[in-house]
């Protein structure tokens, strides 16, 4: 009986279109959720404020997160810092967590627009590689200097078309924070990159919540008037946005997709600013717009460019 090959030519089992398709989107998954994830966080944030004060807010925010982390810690047997390492890890809480956020939420406290605060905070790859420059002695070239002063430019004119008298202090305030969230990532990256990324996390975030809970008392009194619009924010921010966006984060790192996310922090202003306008009903005059859009831009350019590893 002859025999009759079922198996199809080789060319058969080429990719496709459809399937080249679906392997850049599989590529672009894991940063996009990223980057839905972290601008979700100021929506959040301002959903949450009108029921708890900033500070009584990210101590709910930092405790949650902080008693997740260190179970899982503790469950993997994670490696503990040692003794040395514990006064960097409270430095980065003290910068990265309390004055990065802290500052954000009076912010969104004051009337600042959660598009504009993921607009100031969407500097921050480039607002790092100048700090970086400046006090790490790494290289700025010219791409990330001029990707910068096109950031700048677009923030201008999103500050421009709001009267300072009424807006001011928002805006300070975001500027505060997007400083404190450089500086920690500076200080992080010199002394606290060989810590595990579990227990050095729930560290940072006890100290945070301790930090933050010691000024809410006294200041805020801890008052909570307790709607399921809080609760769901709350839950939001301390295991999606605190847990779930750093998880992310790691993975995409070991995957070697970090450099993803640099490419698409740029959506981070315009995916806060739609969140806004959906859920909040914010709107941005068509100056501000125009700033968006060159802010987008610049530092989308700026962090473009051939990989390395």
């Amino acid at each position: 009986m002859a025999s009759f090959s079922t198996s199809l030519p080789a060319r058969s089992f080429r990719p496709g279109p459809l399937d080249r398709l679906a392997t850049v989107l599989a590529g672009f998954s894991l940063p996009l959720l990223f980057i839905v994830l972290w601008s979700s966080g100021y929506v959040a944030g301002k959903l949450a404020l009108p029921h708890t004060g900033p500070l009584t807010l990210l101590t709910l925010r930092f405790g949650l997160a902080a008693v997740v982390l260190l179970a899982v810690a503790v469950v993997t047997k994670a490696p503990w810092p040692k003794a040395r390492d514990w006064g960097h890890l409270a430095v980065v809480a003290l910068l990265m967590q309390v004055l990065h956020f802290s500052a954000i939420y009076f912010a969104l406290r004051h009337g600042l627009s959660a598009g504009v605060a993921g607009l100031l905070i969407g500097l921050m790859p480039l607002a790092t590689a100048l700090g970086a420059h400046l006090w790490l002695a790494e290289k700025l070239n010219a791409r990330q200097a001029v990707g910068l002063v096109g950031g700048l430019a677009g923030v201008a004119l999103v500050v421009g078309g709001k009267p300072l008298a009424g807006a001011g202090l928002s805006y300070a305030l975001a500027a505060l924070g997007l400083l404190g969230l450089v500086a920690g990532t500076l200080y992080q990256k010199r002394f606290c990159a060989h810590m595990d990324l579990r227990t050095g996390s729930g560290v940072q975030m006890a100290v945070s919540a301790l930090t933050v809970a010691a000024v809410a008392g006294p200041t805020e009194g801890f008052a909570i008037a307790w709607q399921w619009e809080l609760v769901g924010a709350w839950l939001w921010l301390g295991l999606v946005n605190s847990i779930g966006a750093f998880s992310l984060m790691f993975v995409m790192i070991r995957r070697g997709q970090a450099g993803d996310v640099a490419r698409l922090f740029f959506l981070v202003p315009g995916m806060s600013a739609l969140m806004g306008f959906v859920l909040l009903g914010e709107r941005l005059e068509p100056l501000a717009l125009a700033g968006f859009v060159i802010s987008a831009v610049a530092v989308c350019a700026a962090a473009a460019g051939p990989a390395r590893r």
